[in-house]
């Protein structure tokens, strides 16, 4: 096998390892809420703490990758994300929970910024954004898979020893990267000053969409399940296999993103995406809505938050060579600002007024934002040396 297929390769192999800790909570909040004694609201806050410390460490975890290399940055997350989750499986307080999954962000954060860096080095040019594409798929198949093995997992090993497993998962994938990866040392470029990247006008769009895309995704996959359970009945563990769906599609909207934008161009798909998402969320807000209308949903969210990823990640990294750690890592902290508000927004709305309605229809008009910013954006963002 080709070392690009490798390096590759690994890389997904991270990806999927980290981002099983984005939502491996979530189908497990019912259990927890019960145990620990705390509101929706609360639960959203297990998400937000996580994303909050992920978000943090996106710059400053861009920096590193671009000063060090991809490799060890990624080895130093992957061994947060295992001691966090080994000591969030022997969690007795709500407090406690929130504690290790602000710590597990550290983690995945810089898993996260570092991979997209690693890919971005050991990948050719011409092939750049089917690779981060490629990424971005393994990233949405961790954070998908465990909707769905989660609650399979807690039925034989109780909800410690899911958290346990996930802990496994980190580990192998860290001695396996170790021995096998390749370790690609910083190509120079002439340097950027890091305000530069503040006042690009393109990051910060690139960064709105990343918002209304992986941020929304992640928003709804995080309470999809009780969406499930609440209007339409679904047992927990069918609830789990029917939402990790929204998250699972992106495995292949992501790959394909790429080849869209070749023949759509960037704004196009992000505009037409951004459609679905409208839909997706307009239709979940339907109160007395049925499961084939809720799979239709799932579907728009689906391909409409899919598609864009490679597309963003590849432009911000190609706006600035020099910098491109750092550059994605400014994109993707704004995208996840809208994870660290939404999830506990949609929380503490269905804690008021009974039902998501009201959340969904406010995440939809968000998407629309989104729409707008696609029409604004640049076809052919030129680099920055």
């Amino acid at each position: 096998m080709q070392t690009k297929n490798v390096s590759l390769l690994l890389a997904c192999l991270v990806g999927f390892a980290f981002s099983v800790n984005y939502t491996n909570h979530a189908p497990l909040a019912a259990t927890l809420m019960k145990q620990f004694q705390f509101t929706k609201a609360q639960a959203g806050l297990l998400t937000s703490a996580i994303f909050l410390t992920h978000a943090f460490m996106q710059i400053p975890g861009g920096h590193l990758a671009d000063k060090l290399g991809g490799k060890r940055v990624i080895l130093t997350g992957l061994t947060l994300i295992t001691l966090g989750n080994f000591w969030m499986a022997s969690a007795t307080s709500y407090q406690m929970l929130l504690a290790c999954k602000f710590f597990i962000g550290f983690g995945t954060g810089m898993s996260f910024i570092a991979g997209a860096r690693f890919v971005a080095q050991t990948a050719s040019p011409d092939q750049l954004a089917k690779f981060q594409g490629w990424y971005g798929a393994s990233v949405l198949l961790g954070s998908g898979f465990v909707i769905f093995a989660i609650p399979q997992l807690a039925g034989f090993f109780q909800w410690s020893g899911a958290f346990s497993i996930t802990a496994g998962i980190a580990l192998i994938t860290a001695i396996l990267f170790f021995s096998i990866a390749p370790n690609p040392l910083p190509v120079p470029h002439p340097p950027v000053n890091f305000s530069s990247l503040l006042q690009n006008v393109e990051l910060w769009k690139l960064g709105f969409l990343q918002m209304a895309s992986f941020g929304l995704v992640i928003v709804i996959g995080t309470w999809i399940n009780e969406l499930l359970k609440i209007n339409i009945g679904l047992a927990p563990k069918v609830a789990g296999a029917v939402g990790s769906v929204v998250l699972l599609m992106g495995i292949f909207t992501r790959i394909y993103g790429a080849k869209m934008m070749e023949l759509l161009g960037f704004r196009k798909l992000v505009t037409g995406s951004m459609v679905l998402n409208i839909a997706g969320c307009i239709l979940l807000s339907i109160q007395t809505i049925t499961l084939p209308w809720v799979m239709l949903a799932i579907i728009f969210l689906g391909v409409g938050c899919g598609l864009p990823y490679a597309g963003i990640f590849s432009k911000a990294g190609r706006l600035f060579p020099g910098r491109a750690g750092a550059a994605m890592g400014l994109v993707n902290m704004l995208g996840i600002t809208m994870i660290l508000a939404g999830a506990p927004l949609l929380g503490m709305l269905a804690d008021v007024t009974g039902n998501f309605r009201v959340a969904f229809l406010a995440l939809g008009a968000f998407a629309a934002i989104g729409m707008l910013v696609g029409l604004w954006i640049k076809e052919q963002p030129a680099a920055e040396a």
